[in-house]
């Protein structure tokens, strides 16, 4: 028999998350988040709960994402994975490639313009473990387009797995022509510098990429999801 959040949190079983218990946004994610978001740092941090996640962990939100987006998303989500959580559930083969089963897949809640505000700034308040992400590594220089994108889809092959423009490139990663509006550009950097410290046994390799390359990768995807925005 599964424990709810609220009597775990009251045995001590997990940890108090960062943003306050009696907010508006702190009941809707107990109500409607956490049954597939993890909003505090699960001590289980197993290859088995990576493949059992129903969704991403949110325990690190105000790390990640940017607030305008979260509150804009919130209101009509769009798939950012096209092949799901873990893409392995939501795949089947065909003739020529393997195609996405939209039938395995469930709907993300829809909320309010009010609701979404207050999720938002809940979720802004879980800035996670310190040093998780390098705060002012990213040092914002413009990069060579045309570089970048023999970076990110011949040398490095970032392709395979992540979309450059909708329907071009992988789907067993989210797509990254919204990474921009969505990202904060640290947190970009960071999880492509070494994936696994954020996210433990995700299937991203570390790239072992020199300081100059993580600039220009992570100014890549900035620059190319911010005018694929336009």
């Amino acid at each position: 028999m599964k424990l709810s959040f609220l009597a775990a949190l009251a045995m001590g079983l997990v940890a108090a998350p960062a943003f306050a218990a009696d907010s508006v946004g702190a009941g809707i994610l107990k109500s409607q988040c956490i049954s597939c978001h993890a909003v505090v740092k699960p001590d289980n941090a197993s290859l088995d709960r990576l493949w059992e996640r129903k969704g991403p962990d949110l325990y690190y939100a105000g790390s990640k994402f940017n607030r305008s987006w979260l509150e804009k998303w919130l209101q009509n989500p769009v798939r950012i994975r096209p092949a799901g959580e873990l893409y392995t559930k939501h795949i089947k083969g065909s003739d020529k490639e393997d195609v996405v089963d939209e039938s395995t897949m469930a709907a993300h809640v829809k909320l309010s313009q009010a609701d979404a505000e207050a999720v938002a700034e809940a979720l802004m308040a879980l800035t996670g473990p310190a040093g998780l992400v390098s705060k002012g590594a990213f040092k914002g220089d413009k990069v060579s387009m045309s570089m970048g994108a023999m970076f990110f889809n011949k040398l490095r092959g970032c392709a395979a797995c992540h979309q450059a423009k909708p329907g071009t490139g992988g789907s067993s990663g989210p797509e990254l022509y919204t990474a921009a509006e969505r990202l904060q550009p640290d947190y970009l950097y960071s999880y492509i510098k070494n994936p696994q410290a954020i996210d433990p046994h995700i299937w991203m390799p570390t790239l072992n990429l020199a300081e100059p390359d993580l600039q220009r990768l992570t100014g890549y995807i900035l620059q190319l999801s911010a005018s694929e925005g336009k």
